[in-house]
């Protein structure tokens, strides 16, 4: 707290020593289609508390514009052209670095000058073929939001239809949905897991690997999302790169509760107009641990990152860039040094844990328009997955000496270990042609090339050391190809319609979906409203480490593998929706969806199972032998009122009443494990400006929703097995507690000559709710207990409590050189 103090004081001091700053505001203006750049194009900024223009420009032959010395604050940057829909959107200088937009227009099907449009709405998303389900992530935003964290899964979760599975990660449920079926891409290919400490085949974890300072805004796709996207029955996190500053060079440096991090951006060469972007994290509780600070436990979770993006302009507007995202973590859980005991102790488990995790991707994108009518993207990349983990097995007991109890480690030798590697090659070729105003087609592929090295042992009798079975032991290869073509047709400026085909194969199994028609539809009614709707057939594999899971035959000895023919799971996506925008950012959506999935791996032997539960969690997957005969559904209504930040207030209400149901092998009718039945977010932020230079900001996030699902524990195999086993007859039949969660978020920025600081303090679950997540297998070492009537050897494990993250965050640039 002196720290937090001693920081205030100092903005406080440097607010009185300089001038009101100013700052450089440029960017690129092109069609939204084509994505040729426009010349010609009138600019306009509108500082705030005015209402005349003082700054006007128009874009060069490239589709540039500059407007230098801007004061620092909230405007409205305001791009119109003929026969095209004008952009306007809100904008905010800093000191601390230069401000660069791109704004797309989009082009009027009617031909006369007169006709009446109203302005590009905010929010809207990149994708020009999205008509339905889709949002815009905005990074300006995602850094207001309470309980965010800067995370962009943990961001998407307070949209309608959307919330985590867990709050110690960053699994997001969409629509009913496993996390499994969430896709993240980068430049056009899908890239692995982004998140640190991310168990096999999840797409989530306790902390990303993606920083916000690489991303620019991206789209969000929760249901019949367009055909250029597959391998996916639940949604898609398209993710755009920033590049760097092209003109000067700029650095940020972050120190926090999450990470210690710095970026630096600049120029490689103003002549060929290339730049440079990068920046890396480390955690500051491992530099903490390393420099002796005593954090109060000893498994402190060590995790570091990197990311960069060159950019090489090329002639005649192409672009080249090659890019690289990765990070790496690791923690050690040693129940072996719990000695000190309480009647209240129960084990967090039965055995010490090491485990960590790697992710890379790095590629070459190269963009370019052929011409007016034609663009052209293709992206070549490789990546690496990695997770590696060992348990040693505890038995303990306990030490009554008089008043003290301790516990004693009787015996501690290996129990598993496994090491899971997958390399991917990946390449991405689309090509968009304007046939003409109102017909636009787009096509291309996807292909990957997946390398598996997988190894896996584990005893076969805990009370039994060094008789070890092998559960894998692969390395093969496997590829995918993702073919697609979509069509838009605009048939006015109101009416929008998409017709598209997705086909996709995958080798294990020869596992082929020809033909996954998507179509959509959109209708702009008069006073800024407007109705969509949109169905689509989806597709998708399962965790791919699943695929090479294996018995061994007790007559052969061989390897038996049970999954390597498992098709793909199926999903029909439907939805139907209505918008308003009632001006200053303002508007309210609503959206009713239905989705049948089919064809979901279930065991052959009758039961409870369904790959449709699985996905969130550390745990992995253990499957016996699995057939494609599940189905299951999800179907609910949404309800957004949004406020989009606007000079100094935003505003969000997300809701939503859903139900998700499935279909075992035993084909009993029952709640998936995401069947929460409800979800409501109320977000809201105010920023106050005190003097000319210094912004306090304050943010409030409320969530209530429906408690997490468990069923009936069954002991005597809990006990056996030495871990969480439901009855089958009941699983998922009971509900814990309503889930609530109240956040706050407390900021202060200065605009400094040629520099902005920023402290922060983000108050997660600032009320301690006690919120519970799922039961544990927790055994008691005190014998009375074990032998007291009804005893369980369960627990129930909570989510996260109080959690406060600070943060200090310095934007600065060097005096440019004459």
């Amino acid at each position: 707290m002196k720290f937090l103090l001693f920081l205030i004081v100092l903005l406080f001091s440097f607010s009185s020593i300089s001038q009101s700053p100013t700052q450089t505001v440029r960017g690129s203006v092109f069609d939204n289609e084509s994505q040729f750049p426009l010349t010609g194009v009138k600019v306009e900024i509108v500082l705030e508390n005015e209402e005349i223009s003082k700054f006007r420009t128009a874009t060069d032959f490239n589709g540039e514009f500059l407007f230098e010395n801007i004061p620092v604050g909230k405007h409205n940057l305001i791009a119109s052209y003929a026969m095209y829909v004008s952009n306007n959107k809100t904008i905010e200088v800093i000191s601390g670095k230069e401000l660069i937009i791109n704004m797309p227009l989009i082009e009027l099907v009617t031909d006369q000058e007169e006709v009446v449009v109203h302005a590009r709405k905010q929010g809207m998303v990149i994708n020009e073929m999205a008509l339905i389900s889709a949002q815009q992530f905005s990074v300006e935003e995602s850094n207001r939001y309470p309980g965010s964290r800067m995370d962009p899964a943990r961001m998407a979760s307070n949209f309608a239809g959307v919330q985590g599975a867990d709050d110690s990660r960053n699994d997001i449920v969409i629509r009913g949905n496993s996390p499994l079926g969430v896709v993240w891409r980068v430049e056009g290919v899908d890239i692995p897991n982004p998140s640190h400490f991310a168990i096999a085949g999840s797409s989530g974890g306790p902390v990303s690997i993606l920083n916000n300072k690489l991303l620019s805004n991206s789209d969000f796709f929760m249901s019949a999302f367009p055909a250029e996207y597959g391998n996916s029955t639940s949604g898609i996190f398209d993710l755009k790169l920033r590049n760097g500053n092209n003109s000067r060079h700029e650095f940020t440096g972050q120190f926090g509760f999450l990470g210690t991090e710095f970026v630096a951006e600049g120029p490689l060469s103003k002549k060929s107009r290339s730049s440079y972007l990068i920046m890396g994290r480390y955690s500051t509780l491992s530099l903490f641990q390393q420099v002796g600070i005593q954090i109060g436990t000893d498994a402190v979770p060590q995790y570091g990152d990197a990311s960069f993006k060159f950019n090489f302009p090329l002639k005649k507007g192409g672009q080249l860039c090659f890019f690289g995202i990765g990070g790496k973590s690791k923690i050690d859980i040693k129940i072996s040094e719990q000695t000190d005991y309480s009647s209240e102790f129960y084990g967090e488990g039965d055995r010490d844990q090491y485990f960590g995790t790697a992710m890379f991707v790095t590629g070459l994108n190269f963009k370019k328009p052929l011409n007016e009518k034609t663009f052209l993207s293709s992206t070549v990349a490789v990546s690496l997955d990695e997770q590696r983990s060992r348990h040693e097995y505890l038995q303990r007991s306990l030490n009554i000496n008089g008043t003290d109890t301790l516990i004693n480690v009787d015996t501690l030798y290996p129990m598993m270990g496994y090491q899971f590697q997958t390399i991917k090659t990946s390449g991405y070729f689309a090509l968009n042609h304007k046939l003409s105003k109102k017909h636009l087609i787009k096509f291309g592929i996807n292909a990957d090339l997946f390398s598996f090295n997988q190894i896996d042992s584990v005893l076969s009798d805990l009370d039994v050391p060094d008789q070890f079975i092998n559960r894998w032991d692969s390395q093969n290869n496997a590829f995918m190809i993702q073919p697609f073509f979509q069509w838009k047709y605009r048939a006015s400026d109101n009416l929008d319609m998409t017709l598209g085909v997705h086909s996709q194969y995958f080798s294990f199994g020869n596992s082929f979906s020809p033909v996954e028609p998507r179509a959509g539809i959109k209708y702009r009614l008069k006073k800024n409203q407007s109705v969509f709707a949109g169905a689509g057939l989806h597709s998708q594999t399962q965790p791919l480490y699943t695929y090479n899971y294996h018995l061994i035959d007790n007559n052969s000895g061989e390897p038996v593998y049970h999954n390597q023919d498992m098709g793909f799971m199926r999903s029909v996506h439907s939805g139907v929706g209505y918008e308003k925008f009632f001006g200053q950012g303002f508007s309210i959506k609503t959206e009713a969806y239905y989705q049948y999935l089919y064809q979901v791996p279930v065991t052959i032997a009758p039961s409870s199972f369904s790959m449709i539960n699985m996905g969130s969690g550390f745990a992995r997957i253990f499957p016996d032998s699995l057939e494609n005969t599940g189905t299951g559904y999800n179907y609910g209504l949404e309800l957004t009122v949004q406020k989009y930040f606007d000079k100094s207030f935003f505003f969000l209400f997300s809701g939503t009443i859903y139900d998700s149901k499935y279909k075992g092998s035993d084909q009993k009718l029952r709640n998936t494990s995401y069947n929460g039945n409800y979800v409501f977010n109320l977000l809201a932020g105010k920023e106050f400006k005190v003097g000319t230079k210094n912004i306090l900001g304050i943010g409030l996030k409320v969530t209530r929703a429906g408690g997490q699902r468990y069923g009936l524990v069954d002991i005597e195999q809990t006990e056996a097995l030495k871990e969480i086993i439901f009855q089958d007859s009941l699983f998922n039949e009971f509900t814990f507690k309503d889930y609530f969660r109240v956040d706050l978020k407390v900021s202060w920025r200065l605009n400094a000559n040629k520099t902005t600081h920023e402290i922060g303090l983000d108050l997660v679950n600032i009320l301690n709710t006690n919120n519970l997540l799922s039961l544990a297998y927790a055994p008691s070492l005190d014998p009375n207990v074990i032998n007291s009537p009804g005893y369980s050897p369960t627990t129930e494990k909570r989510q996260l409590g109080f959690l406060p993250i600070f943060y200090y965050k310095i934007d600065f640039r060097p005096k440019a050189n004459n």
